[in-house]
């Protein structure tokens, strides 16, 4: 099995929207979406830039079905479904960026995402990441039919090498193959994939 070695200076790792709601007992729930969650908690240590995105909506936003969206209601701001799965570490994360936060715009993609209690000059996900020299980005969490998979392809068309941890994602499968659409689509755009196994911290 071919190593991957992590470059600490200019590798990231961003964790998607790894929150109550969309694990077990949330309102929009993943199949086995908690089970990504000792993946993620694995790899966490082999990066020094691991940043984080959460949805974050307000109770009217568009998405939610009671507004004429496609989904339950989930992630409404400074609510317990927001919050990070309670298994997850969440030492490593630096840095925070929320999405969905307008209520007219479903946004699905971490580059969506922003930096809300930034002190500093560039709040948003591909500034941060330009800002600290990152090229590759190593993406895990929910879901690889949406989020993720919104995040990787936004990733690749702003000049980003981007991996993604297999065993670190799951669909939500609306129809049954979703998920393996979603991967043959990543992988057509350029995004290659690993497994936690295969990835080798440098020193």
């Amino acid at each position: 099995m071919k190593k991957v070695e992590v470059n600490k200076e200019t590798d990231a790792l961003i964790i998607v929207d790894l929150q109550n709601d969309f694990c077990p007992g949330g309102s929009l729930a993943v199949p086995d979406g908690d089970k990504v969650v000792p993946v993620v908690n694995l790899v966490a240590h082999s990066f020094d830039h691991v940043f984080a995105t959460k949805d974050w909506h307000s109770e009217n936003h568009c998405s939610f079905r009671e507004n004429g969206g496609d989904w339950p209601s989930h992630c409404v701001d400074d609510t317990d479904g927001c919050e990070f799965y309670p298994d997850l570490n969440t030492s490593p994360i630096k840095e925070v960026f929320y999405k969905g936060f307008q209520i007219d715009k479903d946004d699905y993609s971490g580059f969506a995402g922003f930096a809300l209690d930034s002190d500093g000059p560039c709040p948003w996900l591909e500034d941060r990441l330009g800002m600290h020299g990152i090229k590759r980005i190593f993406v895990v969490g929910l879901a690889t039919d949406y989020c993720v998979k919104a995040t990787v392809l936004d990733g690749l068309k702003l000049g980003f090498e981007v991996v993604v941890i297999e065993d670190g994602i799951r669909a939500v499968n609306v129809n049954l193959d979703d998920g393996d659409k979603a991967i043959q689509e990543m992988k057509i755009a350029g995004a290659t994939f690993v497994t936690s196994s295969q990835l080798v911290s440098s020193s």
